[in-house]
């Protein structure tokens, strides 16, 4: 960990759904400031989630460690009240706190359909959506939000797709994800209202486009290679990696003055300005900024001033 980045020594997170993608780069990040992690979600060595994906949790947790934190998984499904709540109790037998609650549980891109509307989507397939983008956030948080409120100066971080500013006025993919998104965007902004009286913080975070495990493979890249992509959609360029996102919920969590932002939307973009971390590669992509100025117009891909 650079000198210039404060520790996270002693204190605690949850990182609900953090087997992959935004979720496990939040977790190592927190993980390389020495903070101890936990790490959620359902899929494990042994048995994997309807993803059928090859990350587990347990390598999330590996990962963190790896980074200089301590990382400990836990299977959870969010959906489920008892195992959330059984979760919560674990931690705090185990550790007596909770300083930061990551809200990531998101599994919606094998259910969701773009410019579906709402008459013509699969309505099982909406429902299950929404219920695991936005009931598992709400069930999390009212189980560990005690936990979380027992020290002054904890944080709640919601992730979403978008800021509050560009989802306003732009339909989002299609009628059971625009409204998905939008709402967790809202419940940040109730938590903060709930929380800040009571000396802690909650925030909304989008990343850019992200370049995940799902979306590398989406593409056949790998990080290595990513720039290929480009060729089929030049606008990736402006993409980023979960370590970016990663990087701005550890600046939050390290910020003694993060009540600043309580019960606003942010963009791992607008972090990287006021707290100075980059991403791995050492740029700083603003893809919210690219999008309004660049990509909705239609003008050509040009990254150049945008990271």
């Amino acid at each position: 960990m650079p000198e210039s980045q404060p520790t996270l020594e002693g204190r605690v997170a949850l990182v609900a759904g953090a087997t992959r993608g935004a979720g496990r780069g939040i977790a190592v990040q927190l993980g390389a400031r020495g903070a101890t992690v936990y790490v959620s979600g359902r899929s494990t060595t042994g048995r994997r989630s309807e993803y059928d994906r090859p990350e587990t949790i347990e390598e999330t947790a590996e990962l963190v460690t790896a980074a200089g934190g301590r990382g400990i998984a836990v299977v959870a499904d969010h959906l489920v009240p008892g195992e959330v709540e059984a979760l919560v109790r674990r931690i705090d037998t185990e550790e007596g706190r909770l300083d930061v609650l990551v809200n990531d549980v998101w599994g919606g891109e094998l259910l969701f359909e773009w410019d579906g509307t709402v008459w013509e989507h699969d309505l099982d397939k909406g429902l299950r959506l929404m219920r695991l983008a936005v009931e598992t956030h709400a069930i999390t948080s009212h189980f560990a939000v005690p936990l979380l409120l027992r020290e002054p100066g904890g944080l709640v971080v919601e992730m979403t797709d978008g800021t509050a500013e560009y989802n306003a006025s732009r339909y989002r993919v299609s009628f059971f994800y625009d409204i998905a998104k939008s709402s967790v965007l809202r419940m940040a902004f109730a938590l903060g209202h709930e929380l800040g009286p009571r000396g802690a913080t909650a925030v909304a975070l989008t990343p850019g486009w992200l370049r995940s495990e799902m979306m590398l493979d989406g593409f056949g890249v790998t990080e290595t290679n990513w720039r290929d992509a480009l060729a089929e959609v030049p606008h990736f360029a402006i993409s980023e990696t979960p370590s970016y996102v990663g990087r701005a919920v550890a600046a939050l969590a390290a910020d003694p003055d993060v009540a600043r932002w309580n019960g606003g939307s942010l963009s791992s973009g607008q972090l990287a300005r006021v707290y100075g971390f980059t991403d791995l590669d050492g740029s700083r992509p603003d893809a919210w900024r690219y999008m309004v100025e660049v990509q909705d117009p239609g003008l050509p891909a040009d990254p150049t001033g945008y990271r």
